[in-house]
């Protein structure tokens, strides 16, 4: 079982990435968007994979509400951890450094898994994607420095205002890594 929330579209896709990557591992998925669909059972599943977008250092209030829910079954079952975030793609030098990537993955992963009680078989840190289309004028305002940053770290506008900062193959390996922790 995948479930994810997003606010933007990048985990959605990146779900259906890594949702995509299982079934070619020969494993069956449950894909599910926690935006539209409510959770009331994770008894059959072996696995459970938790995606979230992060925006301004938090996750989605559904997968939080999902975690905390099903927190003691999750303790007792295969879970992986990902996030889709733009902290995962630096853009300078200051942000490349291994302890500042390192920071983030603690901040938006491992403590979250700390705070669950989870033992997590995988954590994801991917890029999200920058949508200045669907943020209020007020964070658009705030974000205005980010663009031209952006474009000096070669991200180039997918479609106009968005930059899309997710590395597919990296999405892909770290599916098919799960497929192997869970197959063996």
């Amino acid at each position: 079982m995948i479930v994810y929330g997003s606010r933007y579209g990048a985990t959605a896709r990146t779900s259906e990435e890594i949702s995509k990557n299982l079934q070619q591992e020969k494993l069956d998925v449950r894909l599910i968007n926690l935006k539209e669909e409510n959770v009331t059972d994770i008894t059959d599943y072996e696995l459970v994979i938790v995606g979230s977008g992060i925006k301004i250092g938090r996750w989605t209030k559904e997968s939080e509400i999902f975690l905390k829910k099903f927190q003691k079954e999750l303790t007792k079952k295969k879970v992986a951890l990902f996030v889709c975030s733009g902290s995962a793609q630096p853009l300078n030098e200051e942000e490349k450094e291994p302890e500042v990537i390192e920071n983030y993955k603690r901040n938006y992963l491992q403590e979250k898994a700390i705070k669950y009680n989870l033992q997590p078989i995988a954590l994801g840190f991917f890029g999200g994607v920058y949508n200045f289309n669907k943020v209020s004028w007020l964070f658009r305002k705030f974000m205005a420095g980010v663009k031209p940053k952006l474009e000096e770290a070669g991200f180039k506008e997918t479609q106009p205002g968005v930059y899309d900062l997710r590395d597919l193959n990296v999405i892909r390996d770290w599916a098919k890594g799960v497929a192997n922790l869970v197959q063996s």
